[in-house]
C-alpha cells in the first residue's frame, strides 16, 4: 500500500469514486496518520450506520444532513461539524444534496486502491 499521497490534489483532475448509491468521494490527501476525504451526497442518500477504529471529524461544506452517533441525532448544516470517536456507531441521511469533508486518523487504508 502506498503510504503517502501526492502533494497536490486538483479536483478537476481527479475522478469521483462511487462509495455507495448516491455517494461519491475524492481522497484529497493522506499519509499513515491522517486522511482527508471529500464526500458528495445526493438528496436521500444514506451513510449506513457503521463503526471503525479511526477517529473521525467531519465538516459540512454544503447541504443538510441528519447525523447520529452514540445514541444522539442532530441535523447539521453548512459550517457545522461532528466528531466521531473510535468504534462509535454512526451514520447519516442527506436531507439536501451536499458535500462533506471527512478527516480520519489513522489513514483509512480500506479507501485506497490496492
Amino acid at each position: 500500500m502506498k503510504t503517502r499521497s501526492a502533494n497536490f490534489q486538483i479536483e478537476s483532475e481527479m475522478a469521483w469514486e462511487k462509495a455507495r448509491e448516491g455517494i461519491q468521494r475524492q481522497i484529497m490527501g493522506y499519509d499513515g496518520q491522517l486522511m482527508l476525504v471529500k464526500v458528495k451526497f445526493e438528496k436521500g442518500a444514506v451513510g449506513t450506520a457503521h463503526e471503525h477504529y479511526h477517529s473521525q471529524a467531519t465538516f459540512i461544506v454544503s447541504g443538510v444532513f441528519e447525523f447520529h452517533t452514540e445514541g444522539e441525532t442532530r441535523v447539521l448544516r453548512p459550517g457545522d461539524g461532528i466528531y466521531i470517536a473510535p468504534d462509535a456507531l454512526h451514520g447519516c441521511t442527506c436531507l439536501e444534496a451536499g458535500v462533506l469533508i471527512d478527516t480520519f486518523s489513522p489513514v483509512r487504508a480500506d479507501f485506497l486502491k490496492k
